[in-house]
């Protein structure tokens, strides 16, 4: 997918002075380290601007507008409030949000000791939106990657990327995990799914989880694909703290574990060449869990 990469600060003052002029006179800073889907910026002291960064990403504007209202009463932990949806002016094709701030670091700058507690707020937070009422909500598909939906639509990508790895890693451990992670599917009703969980998603203050953002792949069916975080940041203690608080069998944990192996294997192929660090960071997530059995 081939990004926006002119998306400064010049081009996001000329969108809020056109749009909204009576913000116009605040400051805007680039957000840093930002994501890869949306570009986000710093409006005065209490509010954020975000952008996507390719056309594929467009529709997580509007979406997260339509429904995080709905959903953040029912959460204990904030979430992003979106005040005002732009559309495409001023050499942007598409459109954007401005949204309230949140104070806080992401997640992966907290000290280790306080990732237990941080473990069981999350835990909490994901019960919570798994009882908000989903049945109108978008259905997993191509808007939000299929997080959510059935783990076989990457079946294909992830024996390619097990094959490719022949030699490197236990292709037999990781061909029976990936097929006990087929061996079941998500009977209840769908749910409502953040779809990328991660610790740059989570904001911590003083120790604490205090909000989980960018909503932009949520949708509703298998809650399986939030739990990679057990993963990708979680381990020891903090893994285990996690895994016991959340109310769901070890079925939906086993194709949780297939949604982490997917994802560190097709890195790890197909990574190396183009971001060695990237591949690095995923090739020690793919040992991880490997070896892990929580």
């Amino acid at each position: 997918m081939k990004l926006l990469n002119e998306i400064d600060v010049p081009l996001v003052e000329r969108l809020i002075v056109s749009q909204f002029p009576q913000w116009g006179h605040l400051p805007i800073r680039r957000i840093e380290p930002n994501g890869w889907d949306n570009r986000t910026f710093r409006l005065g002291e209490d509010m954020s601007i975000r952008l996507p960064s390719a056309q594929g990403y467009a529709a997580q504007v509007e979406k997260e507008f339509r429904w995080l209202h709905r959903l953040a009463p029912h959460l204990p932990l904030a979430i992003p409030t979106p005040l005002e949806m732009g559309v495409g002016d001023a050499g942007f094709p598409w459109g954007w949000s401005v949204n309230r701030w949140i104070e806080g670091q992401t997640a992966d700058l907290a000290d280790k000791d306080d990732l237990p507690n941080i473990a069981h707020a999350l835990a909490d937070f994901l019960n919570a939106l798994y009882r908000i009422p989903a049945a109108d909500g978008p259905l997993a598909g191509e808007h939000n990657h299929f997080r959510g939906g059935p783990l076989d639509t990457y079946d294909n990508e992830t024996r390619l990327a097990i094959e490719a790895l022949d030699g490197r890693i236990d292709t037999v451990a990781a061909t029976e995990m990936w097929d006990a992670a087929l061996s079941s599917t998500w009977k209840s009703e769908p749910v409502w799914v953040h779809g990328d969980v991660s610790a740059s998603n989570m904001l911590v203050r003083d120790g604490r989880l205090v909000a989980v953002i960018d909503f932009g792949i949520c949708g509703v069916g298998d809650p399986a694909c939030d739990l990679t975080i057990a993963w990708t940041f979680f381990s020891g203690n903090s893994r285990e703290v996690f895994h016991n608080a959340i109310s769901l069998g070890e079925d939906v944990w086993a194709r949780a574990r297939g949604w982490a192996l997917w994802k560190a294997l097709i890195t790890v192929a197909g990574a190396e060449g183009t971001n060695p660090a990237h591949a690095t960071t995923a090739a020690r997530v793919l040992g991880d869990i490997l070896i892990d059995e929580a």
